[in-house]
């Protein structure tokens, strides 16, 4: 993807990020740089215990370790340049980087929404019909749905966004976020556009309202499939297989529904910036935790995997050491 600059006078814009004196970026780095690694390992180990147990080789675990590898892209498509601002003294973004990262960042977090719906999908088949699940849920649809899902995520702001790098741009190009987001970019604009400023929320409160509409009625059907099971235990184990998603998607949906709702934004600046953590950064560094902790399958799979790379790391260090 190309984006072109129309304006004349803003090249690249300033991303003040969390402005403070220099101890407190350092501070700042420091804590952010340890989210992301966590963020990194975590999703990672999930990756890695299901590709590496054969018996996480089912659809529900495929769609979580895609969703794992998607938190993963989605945390990279803005910490990394959080980062380097804290440690510059410009915190300049060039014009294209500034409209790339909206981009992916945007594209990466509409893939979350419909990859959050696909997997409360997935549980009403495995709870509700649970004897066509095997039929249902094939290999074959689930290729296809995690497919849908990152073509129909990339493709569903392509056009806003590109028409908003061909705007053009005047007057201060400082920008009071830690991120390229669409509310501070439109302030900036030489001119108001009504129209893009509407078709951008349309098409946010579309994003967020069909999948959440399906996540909402998926486990209406589960909580009465799940209350009709006789016994307390199977009650438990269904309430426990679907709690972790219903958790993943109250953190998700609750802060993003608070930022793009309106046609502009309409918040105070620190308050968009706690929003914006909440599910940018916070929400894939919890999410291995909920489906970790929460799941015994998931549990028994990354502590095998730890063994054994911890088994293989200290064999290769004995080998070593003999050597030497």
């Amino acid at each position: 993807m190309k984006f072109f600059n129309n304006s004349s006078t803003i090249t690249g814009f300033i991303l003040l990020g969390f402005p403070g004196p220099r101890e407190k970026q350092v501070l700042l780095f420091v804590l952010f740089s340890v989210v992301f690694l966590l963020t990194l390992m975590g999703n990672g180990l999930i990756i890695c215990a299901v590709r590496w147990d054969q018996r996480l080789h089912t659809p529900m675990y495929i769609l979580l370790a895609n969703f794992s590898f998607l938190e993963i892209w989605y945390v990279t498509s803005t910490v990394p340049n959080m980062l380097a601002n804290f440690l510059s003294d410009t915190k300049v973004i060039s014009f294209s980087g500034c409209f790339l990262q909206f981009y992916f960042f945007f594209s990466l977090g509409s893939t979350e929404c419909f990859f959050l719906a696909v997997m409360a999908f997935d549980r009403y088949l495995a709870i509700c019909q649970p004897l066509h699940y095997p039929t249902i849920m094939t290999g074959r649809l689930c290729t296809d749905l995690v497919v849908s899902c990152w073509v129909l995520g990339f493709l569903w702001f392509l056009i806003p966004i590109t028409i908003i790098s061909q705007m053009s741009f005047c007057g201060s190009r400082i920008i009071d976020h830690f991120l390229c987001d669409p509310g501070p970019l439109l302030a900036l604009t030489c001119t108001r556009y009504p129209a893009i400023e509407l078709t951008s929320s349309t098409l946010s409160s579309l994003l967020l309202f069909i999948p959440f509409i399906c996540i909402m009625v998926s486990y209406s059907l589960v909580l009465q499939a799940v209350l009709r099971v006789p016994s307390a235990a199977g009650r438990r184990k269904a309430f426990s297989t679907c709690g972790s998603h219903l958790a993943v998607v109250s953190l998700f949906y609750g802060s993003v529904m608070v930022m793009y709702i309106s046609p502009t934004s309409e918040h105070k600046a620190g308050m968009q910036k706690i929003m914006t953590l909440l599910y940018s950064v916070v929400t894939p560094l919890i999410n291995p935790v909920i489906y970790s902790l929460r799941n015994k399958d998931m549990k028994h799979a990354i502590k095998k995997l730890l063994r054994r790379r911890i088994g293989c790391f200290l064999y290769d260090s004995k080998v070593t050491n003999s050597v030497f």
